[in-house]
């Protein structure tokens, strides 16, 4: 049987370049290359988490998930020590959104706010989990 053995989010952009180099410089992830003549996709890496972006023509496609539903990230990662990670995030000069915070679902969680507006939030569990499922 075949097994997943992970996942990468797709996030359409403006400007793909730029929106690659902002991960880079702002957020520490980095890339092999941007593909397509004229540039058009990416795929960024850090810490075995990946993420994909694509640039779409209309600027009207970008939709960043908190327009349409409040406090909802488009990407979410789970980390092993959030507060280190924005402390390192802050230096770099990311636009950080909101914490960091302790969520009641037991993360140590914060956001950053990326060139297209989308929130990207990092999370690290501090507790067993105790919901149902």
């Amino acid at each position: 049987m075949a097994i997943l053995t992970s996942s990468a989010a797709v996030l359409l952009v403006k400007d793909v370049v730029a929106a690659a180099n902002h991960y880079r410089d702002k957020l520490g992830f980095t890339y092999d290359g941007i593909y397509g003549e004229p540039p058009s996709y990416c795929i960024l890496q850090r810490d075995g988490g990946h993420l994909m972006l694509a640039q779409v023509e209309a600027p009207a496609h970008v939709v960043p998930h908190w327009t349409v539903q409040d406090k909802t990230s488009n990407v979410y990662f789970w980390v092993d020590d959030a507060e280190a990670l924005h402390r390192e995030l802050v230096g770099r000069g990311a636009t950080i959104d909101y914490g960091p915070c302790t969520q009641p679902y037991g993360c140590r969680e914060f956001g950053i706010q990326d060139l297209d507006g989308y929130d990207i939030s990092f999370g690290q569990v501090l507790r067993a989990k105790t919901g149902t499922n």
